[in-house]
């Protein structure tokens, strides 16, 4: 079931994300407000979702039957103590952001548990994404259903403990950032090599998923799959990028969780 209507507090990134996957399933809701302190953001949106009601006042969100808070977490603040009195009985208020628990959510709602938490992924703009989603125990079946049956426009959304979702933003929801500079690198590379833009672009789709299928579908050891091709250009550095993983994500992670 469709909702009546959907609420926005923040209008960067992962709501034009998510908006853009509804639309391009021509299933964007009829009522939709979306609220940012930076006009040019909600500008920009307006121009690609005409349709879609924009407002530089949170609060103005909130009164929709499913609201979504897009903000990084230490631009909470004071909003969920705000939001309370806007939300309607029957609304279910969901955080697309790490670190701030279900339960400190309901802390500052004053014990209002119609809540989800969602780490949302880039891919969901072409309705492949993979976002992991936990509910608190205030969210009865019937209203887990119909949000999931809108966030399943997005891609795949498995319900997972809520205490798994700091890694899972740094899996899935950043993991993108990791690969995407490299493919980006290597795609100019091979059309200097002479390769047309549609060669490169079937060549590194089914590389990619050939090889990831190949991690996971062959049954052989990490070793065993990486000795597969015997000719290995970056192995000089394989130790430098190994290393900038643990320093930046093995931190990143510790933050999230603090």
């Amino acid at each position: 079931m469709t909702p009546k209507s959907l609420g926005f507090i923040g209008g960067g990134r992962i709501t034009r994300i998510m908006l853009a996957a509804f639309a391009k399933a021509g299933q964007l809701p009829a009522q939709i407000i979306v609220s940012d302190a930076n006009s040019e953001v909600l500008d920009k949106l307006k121009v690609e979702f005409p349709s879609i009601h924009t407002t530089a006042d949170n609060l103005a969100p909130a009164t929709q039957d499913m609201v979504f808070i897009a903000l990084h977490p230490p631009a909470f603040g004071s909003l969920l103590s705000d939001l309370k009195p806007c939300l309607q009985p029957n609304a279910i208020l969901v955080s697309l952001a790490p670190r701030v628990t279900l339960k400190k959510m309901a802390e500052s709602l004053d014990g209002f548990t119609r809540l989800a938490r969602l780490i949302p992924n880039a891919p969901s703009i072409i309705g492949q994404g993979y976002n992991p989603i936990a509910f608190a125990a205030g969210l009865p079946p019937a209203d887990r259903a119909d949000l999931l049956n809108l966030l399943s426009l997005l891609g795949e959304c498995p319900e997972v403990d809520e205490d798994k979702l700091e890694a899972y933003a740094i899996l899935t929801a950043m993991g993108p950032t990791y690969l995407w500079f490299q493919l980006y690198e290597l795609q100019t590379i091979a059309q200097s090599f002479g390769l047309s833009a549609a060669e490169v672009q079937t060549g590194i789709t089914k590389m990619v998923n050939g090889a990831v299928s190949t991690m996971m579908a062959s049954g052989l050891s990490p070793e065993a799959v990486m000795d597969l091709v015997p000719v290995k250009p970056l192995a000089d550095e394989e130790s430098h990028i190994k290393a900038a993983y643990h320093q930046k994500l093995e931190a990143l992670y510790t933050r999230l969780k603090g």
